[in-house]
């Protein structure tokens, strides 16, 4: 009777696993296992349209403001497009509003399109992701040139001979005796692009206009997301109060946002696995972040600054930084501290951080980023030697009494309470914890669990080769050969380790190495390629302790 409720209560723990599992899926935005919604979101693109805005009887905050811009319903205009290609980026403007809708990675692959590059901003049928700024007024119904506005370039898209730098700009029409010029200094080898804005008061009074920035794309996960990992998507703000602020589109839809919304310095992001786009204001410059929704599946997030006064007849003016690009988190550091904060290791920064620096050192001597796992994962054996041979010894002294115990379940499995009472006699007098050999393993799970979300966010991973047929350490496995040998170094450790007393723990014993595995055959071959290392490692460590303490055949 007693191992038919084991065997119940293993049941229903497995459903609520899977269960659980189907929930955090749906939750991170990916389709349900189980009764998958057959609801489908689409994104309404149409003609790109004027900056006429309606007026409003009040006038709370810029980012109200800012949604008037967004609301109104003006007439038909036409508009440019106007490419540049550097070195690493491939960056598309539109003459409304001076935009940047489109950038292509030169140096980072697509693996879901053979042969094509990574678009990150997009402005196509299907995906909207765009870098958008303009003015705003303080005062109900005056407009300033927006992200709306039809404006002219100096035609400026392409680099002479030795020129590592350019500058694109737009300059609007005056609006209300306000003109905005937006100057885009390109540099050839770089990801980040200053941004430089200037407000001419052409009127006869004086104006406080407030200069906004936002990201504006579509609510869809990345396309080719793993259904077996979740990674963040969504805006992300930082401050120096608050730090890195992550913020879920679902809590736009419900108005459930806890950032910080003034601040005095930091930046607005928008984050997807391995790469990321940023604004970032210069620091002492008072500002209101934001994050909402634009339009059906459409979400902005940004900054609106305030410019203070600006004479009649003067100008006034902003420079900030655009970055869009992978998350190099040197890079991303160099312009701005805290930016590398992007690339999210969660509660586990404080290990991953040092663990990312370590891997990249080894990456430095060793050239190959998979050898450089390897070594990672030898150094984290040796600094837990001594950890592990503790544990395994106590796993070998229990595999060596495993016969006497079996024996004494078998003789008393008629009375459970004594079965019990036995076992730890038995444990006292050979001198065995039964928690011995699990106490040093949790004691490393932190750091393991660190240097898994190193590997899985560092985008220097991606369409790195190590040797044969992988060429790609952030895709998986094409011939699944990783996988298949780390499964086996699983089923080995279980064949290492001693056998549970309860036939049906003993069972799960199997099945969970296996089930476990499934997931790496989905997994990138450089998170495999670590498992698969640790796993031989720690294998190699166990047998030789079993073999010296002779419990192998036991």
């Amino acid at each position: 009777m007693n191992e038919i409720r084991r065997s119940i209560l293993w049941v229903i723990f497995g459903f609520c696993m899977v269960m659980l599992w189907d929930k955090w899926q749906v939750y991170n935005g990916h389709k349900a296992l189980f009764f998958p919604s057959t609801d489908k979101v689409e994104i309404q693109t149409g003609t790109v349209v004027d900056s006429t805005v309606p007026q409003v009887a009040t006038l709370a905050t810029g980012e109200q403001a800012l949604s008037n811009v967004e609301n109104n319903v003006p007439k038909v205009i036409s508009r440019e497009k106007l490419e540049i290609t550097t070195n690493v980026l491939k960056l598309s403007f539109d003459s409304i509003g001076g935009s940047l809708v489109k950038a292509e990675l030169l140096a980072h692959k697509d693996i879901n399109h053979p042969g094509s590059n990574v678009v990150l901003l997009d402005d196509s049928p299907t995906r909207i992701y765009e870098a958008q700024s303009g003015l705003i007024s303080k005062e109900v119904g005056i407009e300033y040139p927006t992200h709306k506005t039809l404006m002219k370039s100096n035609g400026v898209t392409s680099f002479k001979e030795g020129e590592n730098k350019i500058t694109l700009r737009f300059e609007s029409p005056e609006i209300n005796g306000v003109q905005l010029i937006k100057s885009y200094e390109i540099d050839k080898n770089s990801y980040d692009i200053t941004v430089k804005q200037d407000i001419l008061n052409k009127g006869d009074k004086d104006i406080s206009p407030l200069l906004y920035v936002q990201l504006l794309r579509d609510g869809n996960k990345p396309e080719g997301e793993s259904s077996f990992y979740s990674t963040f998507t969504g805006p992300a703000v930082f401050t120096e109060a608050k730090k890195y602020q992550k913020i879920d589109f679902k809590d736009i839809e419900k108005d459930k946002l806890s950032f910080e919304k003034q601040s005095n310095e930091g930046y607005v992001a928008m984050v997807q696995h391995y790469f990321v786009s940023a604004w970032v204001f210069p620091n002492n410059l008072s500002r209101e972040n934001f994050a909402r929704k634009v339009d059906n599946n459409l979400y902005s997030a940004g900054m609106i600054g305030q410019l203070g006064k600006i004479s009649a007849k003067s100008s006034g003016s902003l420079t900030a930084h655009l970055y869009i690009g992978p998350q190099e988190e040197k890079t991303l550091e160099a312009i701005y501290p805290g930016l590398e904060l992007v690339k999210d290791y969660g509660w586990l920064t404080i290990l991953a951080k040092p663990l990312y620096w370590l891997v990249d050192k080894l990456h430095s001597f060793i050239g190959n980023w998979g050898w450089s796992i390897v070594a990672l994962v030898v150094l984290l054996k040796i600094a837990f030697f001594w950890l592990n041979a503790q544990a395994y010894k106590s796993m070998a002294k229990m595999k060596a009494i495993n016969p006497k115990i079996m024996e004494m379940r078998e003789r008393l499995k008629d009375n459970p309470q004594q079965i019990q009472t036995e076992m730890m006699r038995i444990y006292r007098e050979e001198k065995v914890n039964p928690m011995g050999g699990c106490l040093p393993i949790v004691i490393q799970i932190p750091v393991f669990i660190a240097l898994y979300w190193v590997l899985l966010s560092t985008v220097e991973m991606r369409n790195a080769p190590w040797l044969g047929w992988i060429h790609d350490l952030a895709a998986p496995d094409p011939y699944f050969i990783l996988p298949f040998i780390m499964t086996g170094t699983s089923l080995l450790q279980t064949w290492l380790n001693p056998t549970p007393p309860d036939p049906i723990q003993a069972k799960m014993m199997w099945i969970m190495p296996l089930a476990f595995s499934v997931m790496f055959f989905f997994f990138p071959a450089g998170l495999v390629l670590y498992w698969l290392t640790n796993n031989i490692l720690s294998i190699s460590q166990q047998w030789l302790i079993n073999k010296r303490l002779g419990v192998l055949n036991k």
